[in-house]
């Protein structure tokens, strides 16, 4: 029988609070170089923590662990594995492109004060999970949705962040001691920042540009290509 005091009202937040909300959204920007050197401090932290561990997670698994990297020693390690990463990344992109993904700054690692590697156990609920019997992949999203509510949190806050996912798996794990059965979902870097750009940073500088949303909604069935 369900437990009614258990139950909450679900009314819309008012104008004021939603907005707030939209806000968060709209002006999130992913951060490489803005960093300002400020500390965040430990109860700045512990509120983006806890809204992080709030993320819905499909059959309540709550998949994910924060490791926290602060010491400027680690960091330039992390950033070494980058970097070499980096180089092979660049050789990837077809000639004409090389020399403007060497333009982009990358910097994170290193200016921002502190680290976040978000993971993903995947067998901390078993064998099987409730809503992962058919899609096995379920706890690698919600560990996503943790993600992004640390990211919305981080810029209610004042922060900016940025994902970095230029890693060789292997070399990230052997430096923070990650067992190999986990699996990294994203390496973020987190700072104070005292500007933002007004629109996503890859597409002011050109890289790309966002769709426009009529062209990712489709009605009742699959009507792109096949």
């Amino acid at each position: 029988m369900q437990n009614k005091s258990a139950l909450a009202a679900a009314a819309p937040f008012s104008e004021q609070e939603r907005e707030a909300v939209y806000k968060a959204i709209f002006t999130r920007r992913d951060v490489r170089d803005q960093f300002l050197p400020d500390t965040v401090s430990d109860d700045v932290v512990q509120r983006l923590l806890k809204a992080a561990h709030h993320a819905p997670s499909v059959g309540f698994m709550q998949p994910w662990n924060f490791i926290i990297i602060r010491a400027q020693e680690e960091r330039e390690r992390v950033w070494q594995a980058f970097s070499s990463a980096n180089d092979e990344a660049v050789a990837m992109f077809p000639d004409n492109r090389q020399s403007q993904y060497k333009s982009l700054k990358l910097e994170g690692i290193r200016k921002s004060p502190l680290n976040i590697c978000v993971t993903c156990d995947r067998d901390r609920n078993g064998d099987v999970v409730l809503g992962r019997t058919h899609n096995t992949n379920m706890d690698l999203y919600s560990t996503v949705c943790a993600v992004q509510n640390l990211w919305l949190a981080a810029r209610a806050e004042g922060i900016g962040m940025g994902w970095v996912s230029i890693f060789r798996d292997a070399d990230l794990k052997g430096i923070l001691g990650i067992p190999n059965r986990i699996e990294i979902v994203a390496y973020l870097c987190l700072g104070y920042v005292d500007q933002l750009y007004t629109r996503p940073e890859l597409e002011i500088k050109g890289w790309n540009k966002r769709m426009p949303l009529e062209d990712v909604v489709f009605e009742g069935k699959w009507r792109g290509g096949s």
